[in-house]
């Protein structure tokens, strides 16, 4: 299991919200390429970038800066946040992003998905954010009547390569993940399956590394606020997604 290092983009700096509330934000700095420059030398495998404001209005608000941090780094890039045309995903994939990710597009435009996902195969991931099973839209304003389960199996069909699944009344609390979410998801998702929301401790990032459902496991877990906060270091954030015990 792979940790992604998440960087949301607010206004240009790097930010945390609580449950996707963008009134209950943190702001952790305001220079997100001298962040995504210390997560890679620290360890981190991926970086998960989010343009929050993209994802809330529809207009990149952040990929000058989402640009900039791809450039920067040499390990891979998956970003989303408002990619709701297919000139939003050239544009990211030009700018050197290794997979983009689509959320409010891929469930409300039909045929958007696989269209992608034809262009640039395997590099197209479905983003599927729920709220106690119901998944949300619109920068998780919207509810958009899917289940989660069945998002999911919608999303892969249309040719998704991998799917970030986040629970949002965890989201940013540290309260720990959805652990029996994703046994129950593992069970369907046919392609790799990315864990967000709810870590706070290295226990939660082994429990995560050790769950498997007839030999399926998750590809990886996405990490903020636990990081920023000083839960633990990101060297051990690494190995914990590996299973190890120290």
């Amino acid at each position: 299991m792979d940790l992604f290092a998440a960087i949301d983009l607010r206004d240009g700096r790097c930010v945390r919200l609580a449950q996707g509330d963008f009134g209950r934000e943190t702001v952790y700095g305001h220079d997100p390429v001298h962040r995504a420059l210390a997560f890679e030398a620290a360890g981190a495998k991926w970086l998960h970038v989010v343009d929050l404001d993209a994802a809330r209005t529809g207009k990149a608000g952040n990929r000058a800066v989402v640009a900039d941090i791809a450039a920067a780094v040499k390990i891979p890039v998956q970003a989303g946040g408002g990619v709701r045309s297919e000139t939003d995903a050239e544009e990211l994939f030009g700018a050197g992003v290794e997979r983009v990710i689509v959320g409010t597009a891929a469930l409300c435009q039909p045929g958007f998905l696989s269209g992608l996902a034809g262009r640039w195969p395997g590099r197209v991931a479905a983003g599927v954010d729920h709220f106690n099973g119901e998944v949300r839209v619109k920068g998780w304003a919207e509810g958009s009547g899917h289940k989660v389960a069945d998002a999911v199996a919608e999303l892969t069909a249309a040719g998704a390569a991998a799917v970030v699944v986040t629970e949002i009344s965890r989201d940013g609390l540290m309260v720990g993940p959805d652990v029996a979410g994703y046994r129950a998801l593992l069970e369907v998702c046919a392609v790799p399956l990315i864990a967000s929301g709810g870590v706070g401790s290295l226990e939660h990032l082994r429990k995560l590394a050790w769950l498997r459902v007839s030999g399926h496991r998750l590809a990886g877990v996405i990490v903020g606020r636990a990081i920023y906060e000083g839960r633990f270091s990101v060297p051990d954030a690494v190995a914990a997604t590996r299973g190890m015990l120290s």
